[in-house]
C-alpha cells in the first residue's frame, strides 16, 4: 500500500497513531510518500528528540494507556495469579524455597523464553515492535508463547503440582488459544484479554477458595474500564475488539480453572 500526504513543515503529528491509525497494520512493504516541503531535522541527537518530546508531549490518558498496557501485559497475568494466590490464600504458609521455586518456573515459562523467542523471531524478520504487532504477524508469536506454557503445564503435572497451579496455566493457554484463532480473522485487544481472563480468574478461585471478591472485582473491573478506554480513545482498537477481547479473557479464565 503506498500512502501520500503534503507539506510537513516539521510538524509530524498526522503520523501519530490517533491520527494515523492503519500505520498499525503496516509493514515494511508499505510506503508514505511525503510531497512537498519535508523540513525535518535528519539526524537523531539528544536534542533534536528532545524538541521533539518537547512539541509533542505525552497525554495524561495516554500516559495512563501505556501504564496499563503494561500493568495488565497478558504475559504478566500469570505471574499475578501466583503472588495472589501465595500471598492472600492458606498457601502463604508454603515455605519460602518452594514458592520461589514455583514463581521462578512461571517466570522462566511465561515471561523470560516468551521474550526471547519473540526478539529473536523479530530480529530475524528485522520488524520493529509496530510492525509486529500487526495482525497477520501476531500469528507466529502466539504459537511461540503457546508452546512455551506448553511446557510449563507439562512439567508441572509431572511434577504433581496441585489443580490450582495448574489451572493458571490452562486458563492462559485457553486464552492465547481463542486470541489466536480470532486473530486469523479480526484483531482482538489481547490486553483486554489479559484484563477479562484475571477478572474471571478472580470469579473461579472465589468459588473454589470460599472468598469474597467484591471489593477485589470493583478494583480491576474499574482499572479494565480505564484501559479499554484509553485503547479506543487513541484507536489502538474499535468498542467492538476492546468488548470481545475482554470477553474472550473472562470466559478462558472462568472456563480454565473451573472446568478443564
Amino acid at each position: 500500500m503506498i500512502y501520500i500526504t503534503g507539506d510537513c513543515h516539521a510538524d509530524f503529528s498526522r503520523f501519530l497513531i490517533d491520527k494515523f491509525p492503519i500505520q498499525k497494520e503496516m509493514t515494511k512493504d508499505d510506503y508514505v510518500i511525503i510531497c512537498g516541503d519535508f523540513g525535518g531535522i535528519w539526524t537523531f541527537e539528544k536534542e533534536n528528540i528532545q524538541e521533539t518530546v518537547k512539541a509533542h508531549p505525552i497525554s495524561a490518558m495516554e500516559w495512563v494507556s501505556r501504564t496499563l498496557s503494561t500493568i495488565f501485559n497478558p504475559f504478566l497475568v500469570p505471574l499475578y495469579a501466583f503472588v495472589l494466590l501465595f500471598t492472600f490464600t492458606y498457601l502463604n504458609i508454603m515455605p519460602l524455597q518452594y514458592v520461589v521455586f514455583v514463581l521462578s518456573m512461571v517466570v522462566t515459562f511465561t515471561l523470560v523464553a516468551p521474550w526471547l523467542f519473540i526478539s529473536l523471531y523479530k530480529w530475524l524478520n528485522k520488524w520493529t515492535m509496530k510492525e509486529l504487532s500487526g495482525r497477520k504477524q501476531r500469528f507466529i508469536p502466539y504459537l511461540l508463547m503457546m508452546m512455551s506454557y506448553s511446557t510449563c503445564l507439562i512439567l508441572m503435572y509431572r511434577m504433581h503440582f496441585p489443580y490450582y497451579f495448574c489451572s493458571i496455566i490452562v486458563a492462559a493457554l485457553l486464552c492465547l488459544f481463542v486470541c489466536t484463532l480470532f486473530n486469523l480473522r479480526w484483531r482482538i485487544s489481547i490486553h483486554m484479554a489479559g484484563c477479562g481472563m484475571f477478572i474471571g480468574g478472580l470469579l473461579a478461585y472465589s468459588l473454589l477458595l470460599f472468598f469474597n471478591p467484591v471489593w477485589w472485582l470493583c478494583g480491576f473491573i474499574l482499572l479494565a474500564g480505564i484501559q479499554g478506554t484509553a485503547r479506543i480513545t487513541y484507536h489502538q482498537h474499535t468498542l467492538l475488539e476492546v468488548i470481545i477481547g475482554f470477553l474472550v479473557g473472562m470466559f478462558c479464565g472462568i472456563t480454565g480453572i473451573l472446568f478443564i
